[in-house]
Parts: C-alpha cells; structure tokens; sequence
C-alpha cells in the first residue's frame, strides 16, 4: 500500500481522489502517468492486492478507483462485494473475458491492457459524463421507483427468486449479507452496501452499519439505558448505531405522516 502524505492543501481538497489498485509496478505507474494530464484529479494511493484494496477503500473513500481483475487475495469482483464505500469503478485488465461482469457491475469502462493514452482520454470522457449525470439519473430513478421488486438468492445451490417487499430486514455476516423475510433465512454473496443499493432508501433504512431495516415491518422503537432499538413485527430487535439515529428519525417521521401507521414508544426520541 502505498499513501500520499495527508497533508493537503485547499486545492488538493477540491480534487477528486483516486485509488490505483494493481498487483503489477508497471500498472500502476502507467494510470499514474496518464492521469497526470487531467488536473480535477489527485491520487490519494496505491494497492498492490486484494486484500489492500477493500481496506484502502473503506479507509480512504476514494472518488474512483482503478481496480485490476486478476489479484492475489481477492479479485477485482470480489473487492466490489465486499466494501462499504462505493466509489467509480475504471476496470483495469489483461483479459478480456470480464467485460460483461464489468458493466454488470457498473463500472464506468473496462481498459483492456495494454491502452494507448488515446484510450485513456476516452475513458475519462466517459467519466465526466457519468459523474455528471449519475445525480440526475438518481434523481429520477428515485421518481420512478426504479428499483427490483424481486432479486435472486442462492438457497441449498438453488436461486429463489424473492420478492424485495417480503424482506424485514437485512443483516451483514462477514463478507455476506443475510436476507430475513417471514418465511425463511438465506445468506448472499453480496455486501451488504451493495444489496441495499439495489433497494429503495426510503423503505429499506440503514440503521447500523451492518443492518438495514424494511420499515413497513417496524413494530416499534424505543429508547433503553440511552441507546435507541427498533422492534420488527416478528420480534426481533435490532440496535440503531448512533451516526444513524438521525436518519430513522426522519424515516420513522416520514412514515408516520404516510401511509404506514405504526407505534412510537414514549419518549424514543427524547433526549
């Protein structure tokens, strides 16, 4: 791993900043090389693996990253699987087998080694397009509601296909997540950060950093010894991590004067 100092100035600040993840020298040299050209970036570091990348990731929450496919420790997938923050994603590879898996994944483009700087420059055409259109398109899928009603989960080497509106609540195990509906328990491959992306935010609430909660199935919350729970319709009662306590207040106000009647213990919010 390799880090810039963390002493910047002003204009540094206003720079975006990136992460080059690539288990080879010349790699990471070559993105730093063509990246030099482009001023509105700054690069906050290096990783040389998997393993590093999730971390440095987390860490520093990079604007973009170049990530490489094939690195010891976890591939360039696997990192995406298994990181809270999400940044842009530039795939970096040799192969070019994962194209499909990385548009499936979102990621801005997918540089097949070796590019010419010419290449290069489109890529971060690309990038400026997205980043300036990705507020508005989520604007609008927020309007729209664009969002799955049902997502596959593995069950026994099986997929079912579950209804989203079935969930209670999502919790994350390890590198897992795992999806609680009425009926049954299954366990995903996927971050938890990246199942929840998939749900609308203003049903599906995080309220800890491991959990989020469907809050069409909040019974209750209260307030106890000066942490805050919130109590599901089958019982279970799940803590509310305190950067997230003001978020399910607003949630919890907004379904109040919605459509969603449910219970308020006296004096949750006080204090």
């Amino acid at each position: 791993m390799y880090l810039v100092s963390n002493i910047q100035s002003k204009d540094s600040m206003s720079k975006k900043s990136v992460l080059i993840i690539d288990d080879e020298a010349h790699g990471r040299k070559l993105v730093q090389q063509y990246l030099e050209a482009y001023t509105g970036f700054r690069v906050a570091g290096e990783c040389t693996n998997g393993l590093e990348a999730i971390r440095d990731i987390n860490l520093l929450e990079p604007d973009l990253v170049f990530l490489d496919v094939q690195m010891p420790g976890a591939s360039g997938f696997e990192v995406l699987q298994r990181i809270e923050h999400i940044p842009l994603v530039i795939f970096t590879t040799a192969f070019d087998s994962y194209a499909i898996e990385a548009f499936e994944a979102s990621a801005v483009d997918y540089l097949l080694k070796p590019y010419t700087r010419e290449r290069f420059a489109r890529t971060m055409a690309r990038l400026e397009q997205q980043t300036i259109f990705k507020p508005l398109e989520l604007a609008k899928n927020l309007q729209q509601g664009d969002y799955p009603e049902r997502i596959l989960v593995e069950q026994h080497r099986r997929y079912k296909n579950v209804p989203v509106s079935e969930i209670l609540y999502l919790k994350a195990r390890g590198d897992h997540t795992e999806i609680k509906t009425p009926h049954a328990t299954y366990l995903s491959s996927m971050g938890i950060s990246q199942l929840a992306e998939k749900l609308d935010p203003r049903i599906y609430v995080r309220v800890h950093r491991s959990t989020v909660v469907n809050m069409s199935f909040v019974k209750e919350v209260y307030k106890d010894v000066g942490k805050i729970f919130v109590v599901m319709e089958n019982g279970t009662e799940l803590s509310v991590g305190r950067l997230y306590q003001p978020l399910i207040r607003s949630s919890w106000c907004s379904f109040i004067n919605g459509s969603h009647i449910m219970q308020l213990s006296a004096g949750a919010f006080k204090g």
